[in-house]
C-alpha cells in the first residue's frame, strides 16, 4: 500500500496530473492539477515512479470499469457484483474503496474521456506490455460479469486494446482465456479447457505445452507484475491467475503419463 500513502502524503499528488490525475483528484475530492513533471527514460523508474504507475494503474482500472459495464447502455447486478469482488479480493481499506467506487462512477458517465485515458496510462506504463494485459483482463472479466460479451462491450474492448497496442486477434485471444479461466473456476474443468487456458492444442508436444506453461507464468508473475507497476492490492489477482495456469499445466501432464 506504499503507492497509497505516497498519494496521500503529497508527494505523488505534486507530480500526478492529467486526466488520471483529474479523476483520481474527484475521487478523493483532491485537487491534483499541477500536470505531469519532468521527463522519464522509456522502461526505466526514477524515484517515486513505481508508485505513480500504481496510481494510474488503480485510476485507470476502475474508471475504465465503469466504462464497460455502462457499454451496453445499462450496468447489470452481475457486473457490480464483479466490481465489488474484485474489490473485496484486493481488501481494499475504507478509503480506497470509496475512490474505487467513484472512479467507477466517473467511468459511467457520458464525458469520459476514454482516449485521453488510455493515452496517459500508456504513457506511464512505459511498454510494458505485461503490466498491461493484466488490465486488460481485469477490463475483459468486468464484461463478462454477466456470462457473455455484448457487442457493445466488445467494440470498447477492441476500441481499448487498439489504443494500448494489443491486436482484435489479441483482444479475441484473452477473450478465449477468460472464458476459460472461467471454466477453470467452476471446480470440473475439462482437459480442452486446460489446453484453451495455456493456448495450446492437443497436439502440441510436451516442449511446446512446457514453453506455453513458462511463457504465461511468466507475464503473471505477482512479485514482477508488482516490480513493473501493479498496485499491491491486485496480486491476488494475478497469484490467482497463475494458480489456473499451474492447474491446467499439471491437468494436461497428468493426462499425457
Amino acid at each position: 500500500m506504499a503507492w497509497w500513502g505516497t498519494l496521500l502524503g503529497g508527494t505523488l499528488g505534486y507530480m500526478f496530473g492529467g486526466p488520471l490525475g483529474a479523476l483520481l483528484g474527484a475521487a478523493l475530492g483532491r485537487n491534483f492539477d499541477q500536470g505531469l513533471k519532468g521527463t522519464r527514460e522509456p522502461g526505466v523508474f526514477g524515484a517515486g515512479e513505481q508508485q505513480r504507475v500504481q496510481a494510474a494503474f488503480f485510476t485507470t482500472t476502475f474508471s475504465v470499469m465503469g466504462h464497460i459495464a455502462k457499454a451496453d447502455g445499462k450496468v447489470t447486478p452481475d457486473e457490480i457484483s464483479s466490481t465489488e469482488s474484485i474489490m473485496a479480493r484486493m481488501q481494499l481499506d475504507a478509503q480506497q474503496r470509496k475512490a474505487a467506487i467513484g472512479l467507477f462512477n466517473a467511468g459511467k458517465q457520458p464525458d469520459f474521456q476514454l482516449h485521453a485515458v488510455l493515452v496517459q496510462f500508456r504513457q506511464e506504463c512505459h511498454r510494458r506490455r505485461n503490466l498491461v494485459q493484466m488490465f486488460l483482463e481485469i477490463q475483459i472479466a468486468t464484461a463478462m460479469a454477466d456470462g457473455h460479451v455484448h457487442a457493445s462491450e466488445k467494440r470498447v474492448l477492441f476500441t481499448i486494446g487498439e489504443q494500448l497496442g494489443f491486436s482484435r486477434a489479441d483482444i479475441e485471444q484473452l477473450l478465449g482465456f477468460a472464458g476459460s479461466s472461467a471454466a477453470m473456476d467452476s471446480g470440473r474443468p475439462s482437459l480442452s479447457t486446460a489446453y484453451k487456458v495455456l493456448g495450446v492444442d492437443r497436439n502440441a508436444s510436451d516442449a511446446e505445452v512446457k514453453k506455453a506453461y513458462r511463457r504465461l507464468m511468466n507475464q503473471h508473475h505477482p512479485d514482477k507484475l508488482v516490480a513493473k507497476g501493479l498496485p499491491e492490492e491486485m496480486m491476488k489477482l494475478a497469484t490467482e491467475k497463475t494458480q489456473e495456469i499451474k492447474s491446467a499445466y499439471e491437468q494436461i501432464k497428468k493426462s499425457r503419463v
